[in-house]
């Protein structure tokens, strides 16, 4: 096993102990296995599943019932390399893709590896995560980046690769009219991920002005604030009664689910990225078959980080520009009550675990 001279033997966790109370916890830096590489966190991202947690401890059939380590957004430095590790070395550069699949199952076998029953995903109960300042992961799930990618740049690969997987499930070509609803993180990633896919007008519908203003800033060509118009009047004015070749639903509200589907123009694709609170919502049934209308659920992705890393690499989009919170490991618990109660001012926090 290759490690770095100065790892130490010790290192700070930022631990979920309940609901609403973090704290910062000294472990043991863990020994890697025959396979893996150890990661010294450079950047991580504050998640809205984070804020989840951390507000009431599940999200869904996923319960926090023991302490967990927070955090899945992120990128670091290889501190140590395992026996059978060929892709690293010590001292490279690198984002981690957070979810490690078996690889054995008909899901990994087809390439949609997102879909299997067994996924080891951080900071998903009761796996830790990455507001930690080191942790171990399995080397075919880390991916090199250029000296010129900051880490906050490649911790956000995580939130683009949603963007990037929509993209590519709902067809988005050069010249396509894609409308995105909901421009948090996710939602502003999709409208980068629209850009590089080609898309000639990209349509960006929320209800703050500071992501309205940062869709603009990242490629959107028409903004559109939901509180002060009707967005789907907005959207069949804009293309002349068309609507729109592709929606992406990543606000998960009713509301913004049934107008990304009145959007679409015939043979139109809607891709569902959001989460909403309830499980069942009405849709025009009519009118998805009338159109003859799509339909993709998009979980998480897969196959997607070297595309991600080659676009953000290429300068199309300022993503850094969408880092509005920036907090040490000692701040996490500041960090995730900021991004619950301050949304109308954040767009993407960051923590730094090895900047204390």
């Amino acid at each position: 096993m290759s490690i770095t001279a100065d790892l130490p033997d010790r290192m700070k966790a930022a631990v979920l102990r309940k609901p609403f109370e973090i704290v910062l916890e000294d472990r043991p830096v863990p020994e890697v296995g025959p396979d893996e590489v150890l990661i010294k966190v450079m950047a991580v991202g504050v998640c809205g599943s984070d804020v989840h947690y951390y507000e009431t401890g599940r999200i869904g059939r996923y319960v926090v019932e023991k302490p967990i380590i927070l955090g899945h957004e992120c990128a670091g430095i290889v501190a140590a390399v395992g026996d059978n590790v060929t892709r690293f070395k010590v001292g490279d550069r690198v984002a981690v893709e957070p979810g490690v699949t078996c690889g054995t199952c008909e899901y990994c076998k087809q390439g949609r590896y997102n879909l299997c029953p067994d996924v080891k995903f951080l900071a998903t109960p009761p796996y830790d995560g990455a507001f930690v300042q080191y942790f171990k992961h399995r080397q075919d799930f880390v991916f090199h980046i250029p000296d010129h990618l900051t880490f906050e740049e490649a911790a956000m690969i995580e939130p683009f690769s949603v963007g990037i997987h929509a993209a590519t499930r709902a067809g988005i070509r050069p010249g396509s009219t894609v409308a995105i609803f909901g421009l948090g993180p996710v939602g502003l990633m999709a409208v980068v991920a629209a850009k590089a896919f080609g898309a000639s007008r990209i349509i960006a519908v929320d209800l703050e002005e500071i992501r309205l203003k940062a869709a603009k800033e990242v490629g959107a060509t028409l903004a559109i604030n939901a509180k002060e118009a009707d967005a789907l009047k907005e959207i069949l004015d804009f293309t002349d009664k068309r609507g729109v070749d592709v929606a992406i639903e990543a606000a998960g509200h009713p509301k913004t689910l049934q107008d990304a589907l009145a959007s679409l123009c015939r043979g139109g694709k809607l891709a569902v990225v959001g989460l909403p609170a309830q499980d069942n919502i009405p849709l025009n049934v009519p009118e998805i078959a009338d159109k003859e209308v799509d339909i993709y659920g998009i979980f998480r992705y897969a196959n997607t980080y070297p595309k991600g890393i080659d676009i953000l690499s290429s300068g199309i989009a300022d993503v850094r520009s969408l880092v509005t919170g920036r907090f040490s490991l000692a701040q996490t618990a500041q960090a995730l009550e900021e991004a619950r109660i301050n949304k109308a001012k954040h767009i993407k926090i960051m923590v730094y675990p090895n900047e204390m």
